[in-house]
């Protein structure tokens, strides 16, 4: 720990006995020494991943140190724990790298590493991946319905499971409860209660609910107290402790307790910003500290993509302006007749705050509760001329299948937007990739429609929406995280600019070739057309085709690809599940024999930002490697 700029070899290793449920003057003094030096840590070694620019996550592991430092000093005094920090809000992950190198996993230098590329600190905790880590928590709230299995398989011992109001949001927290009450499981929950999370105040969303209350009417016994009050939080622990059965001790605190311009404030639920780590530490007297982040650079990409231009905008938020260009055509009478837009805590992320700024009378900011939610919309879009819209990340389309097939078979009408498709600039790591977007794709050939949209750049996210957004049925349109530039043609000129129209399940040729065909869609396309010209220069005349409409076949288009001499489909979906695994057998069945291959996300990610498509071969490169491949 000798370079690590906060001396955590001051962490002070006390033991805990939860039958003496009051503190000793030591010890209490031991543990304030302790919750000051891991607050102190998380800001910094967090306000790394600002400054690289990777993002990350400060407010939630700073606020729950307390709570962490009582269970490590539990832990160390008795073998009646399963001692692992399961954590159901996954992006606490600052949490679990600070205690694996507390508890001598990995050095302290490597935090300042958290989030990079190829650090093995990912946003989210992953088993196996990071040294000390016990367990992957995978998306918010899915950690208690697991712990409740890790107590069948320890019935002599006591199992944790850190949570928050925000999680307790989630549906799978519901059914938790209700097994862990009828089997008497012995999980304690610890659930931090900020009244926080992504785009607002739970209070003010979903008021008059009450997490307390919820838990108490699923039959767990509640214990309630000011998590910041040290002496009340540890006799709550041990009450839990020592209560049978499940207990749920719900900890209220402001977001970020102490720090200077966070404190109570939905920001702090995001990383710290550089300027606010800085005043914090330089007050707190870490002057390395202050040092090392003012030292720290930002990776940029400095790789010049051919075919597309230098404006880059982010399609996530292009959405949002779409929807509102659609809907200024309309009265306020009819908005509201017609159309509900429902968040589910992730407007600035989906660009569904265009909307609620502009159009608030049709806008409804609910929980973090996806499937209740992409219900709601299609139980508004039921009626012919009535439209939902719905968004969230792509990741959380997985929980969605059974709503959308019921959507389907109700004839509902259904504009979603999952944003953080596919993998690029996923810090966040393999938790959080939107792979499996074909899923949405689950109806019968005779069902209700269903359309899957994937622009590759903003002109084209533009047209797409202006097309689809009054057509009956479920149509999905998605988007990454990062920006895009705009795709250009051969002359130079915006492809889907001018007087282009969106025709929906029509593939579209970007270059020609004899060579043989790449099909892309998305943020792979302006990668494929990059390799495109690359490999023009080089004598190969490669052609492109773009393919927005995924759930489609262009029967004119795959005659014309199923002729060339080779069709690479290259995209950022599972490999398993993507557009590539149908599209071979769509040539096949139609007696098209060309030389097939199929690159795609296969591996866990390395995070950091655009980082991750080299590492899955999907980048230029990869693209221009497996063409020659091809090509023998």
């Amino acid at each position: 720990m000798s370079t690590f700029p906060i001396d955590l070899g001051a962490y002070q290793r006390i033991s805990l006995d939860p039958s003496v449920p009051t503190l000793t003057a030591e010890q209490k003094a031991a543990l304030q020494a302790n919750i000051q030096l891991c607050r102190d840590a998380i800001v910094f070694f967090t306000s790394t991943g600002a400054a690289r620019g990777v993002g990350g996550h400060t407010g939630g592991p700073y606020d729950t140190v307390p709570e962490v430092m009582i269970m490590d000093a539990l832990f160390r005094g008795s073998d009646n724990f399963v001692p692992t920090f399961f954590d159901e809000a996954g992006h606490r992950v600052a949490t679990q790298y600070l205690m694996s190198v507390l508890n001598g996993a990995m050095p302290a230098e490597k935090l300042t590493e958290y989030r990079a590329a190829h650090s093995h600190l990912p946003g989210h905790p992953e088993l196996g991946f990071t040294p000390g880590v016990k367990f992957s928590s995978g998306r918010l709230g899915h950690m208690w319905p697991y712990v409740n299995g890790v107590a069948m398989a320890n019935p002599s011992k006591t199992v944790f499971c850190l949570g928050s109001d925000g999680s307790q949001q989630e549906g799978d927290d519901a059914e938790a409860a209700r097994l862990a009450v009828a089997q008497g499981l012995n999980v304690k929950l610890i659930i931090d209660d900020n009244n926080v999370t992504i785009a607002g105040h739970p209070s003010h969303y979903l008021p008059g609910c009450s997490t307390a209350k919820t838990l108490e009417g699923h039959g767990l016994t509640v214990l309630e107290g000011n998590g910041e009050d040290l002496d009340s939080l540890y006799a709550n622990i041990c009450k839990a402790i020592n209560t049978k059965g499940p207990v749920a001790i719900i900890n209220h605190r402001p977001m970020c307790p102490g720090i200077k311009g966070l404190e109570g404030s939905t920001h702090g639920h995001d990383v710290i910003s550089v300027k606010l780590a800085l005043e914090y530490l330089q007050d707190r007297g870490h002057t390395a500290a202050v040092d090392f982040l003012n030292g720290v650079v930002a990776p940029k990409n400095d790789y010049k993509f051919l075919g597309s231009s230098d404006k880059w905008d982010a399609n996530r938020n292009v959405f949002g302006d779409a929807v509102v260009a659609v809907m200024s055509t309309m009265s306020e009478v009819e908005r509201i007749e017609k159309v509900r837009v429902i968040d589910s805590d992730l407007e600035g992320s989906c660009g569904l705050h265009k909307i609620h700024t502009a159009f608030p009378e049709s806008f409804i900011s609910s929980g973090i509760m996806e499937r209740g939610n992409f219900s709601a919309a299609a139980g508004f879009g039921m009626e012919a001329g009535k439209q939902g819209i719905f968004g969230t990340f792509s990741a959380f389309l997985e929980m969605l299948m059974s709503e959308i097939t019921m959507a389907r078979l109700n004839n509902s009408n259904v504009l979603s937007h999952f944003s953080h498709s596919g993998i690029d600039d996923m810090a966040d790591n393999t938790c959080h990739f939107g792979l499996n977007n074909m899923f949405a794709d689950n109806g019968l050939d005779d069902a209700y429609a269903t359309g899957l949209y994937f622009p590759a750049d903003p002109n084209q996210m533009k047209a797409v929406v202006s097309k689809i957004f009054f057509e009956p049925g479920l149509r999905f349109v998605f988007s990454t995280r990062s920006k895009v530039p705009l795709i250009l043609n051969d002359k130079g000129e915006e492809f889907f600019g001018g007087d282009y129209t969106f025709v929906p399940g029509k593939d579209e040729v970007i270059r020609e070739g004899t060579a043989g065909y790449i099909v892309a869609f998305g943020e792979t396309l302006y990668r494929a057309l990059d390799a495109v010209e690359r490999l023009k220069a080089e004598g190969i005349d490669v052609g492109l085709i773009n393919k927005p409409t995924l759930s489609a076949i262009d029967e004119d288009m795959l005659q014309k690809v199923g002729k060339a001499p080779f069709v690479l489909v290259a995209e950022s979906f599972n490999r398993k599940t993507g557009l590539g695994s149908r599209y071979g057998s769509w040539l096949l069945e139609r007696g098209l024999t060309p030389k097939f291959a199929h690159i795609a996300t296969h591996k866990e990610g390395c995070g950091g930002l655009w980082e991750q498509f080299p590492h899955q071969g999907i980048d230029p490169v990869g693209i221009m490697a497996k063409v020659k491949e091809l090509l023998g």
